[in-house]
């Protein structure tokens, strides 16, 4: 069986949704395939986000992802929309949900370090719920 194609999507694709492909690939790659993009580009990932991800997960997105618009996704099966509330762009998919999360752009450590924890739980939780096919596909 092919694995789901998940896209995390935000309005710039620069911090929360970044974080949220880097983190299912970490945890979530046997499970399904990730993705992140916005509708308006950013030209580098919110480095504070890039930072602490590498400080935390030792994961490098400035080396392994790069901002993407959301004309650049293939067809998903799943659409988690950040918490960009009236902006978030619709896409077709099978499943959709909002993870309300706030932007910690500009704010302290503590934030972008709360906003990853929240992140990952999330993905793990998500991966759980396609392998008990609580989420129908």
């Amino acid at each position: 069986m092919n694995k789901p194609k998940v896209g995390f999507i935000c309005v710039h694709n620069s911090c929360r949704s970044q974080m949220a492909e880097a983190l299912s690939k970490l945890y979530a790659s046997d499970t399904f395939l990730a993705y992140s993009a916005g509708t308006h580009e950013r030209d580098m990932i919110n480095q504070d986000a890039a930072r602490i991800i590498k400080k935390l997960y030792d994961y490098d997105m400035n080396v392994e992802q790069k901002p993407k618009l959301i004309d650049s996704l293939p067809e998903l099966d799943i659409v988690i929309t950040m918490g960009c509330n009236v902006d978030c762009p619709w896409l077709p998919s099978k499943h959709r949900e909002d993870w309300g999360l706030d932007d910690p752009s500009g704010l302290s450590d503590s934030e972008f370090i709360k906003t990853a924890n929240l992140i990952e739980e999330k993905v793990k939780e998500l991966a759980k719920r396609i392998n008990n096919k609580e989420i129908k596909i």
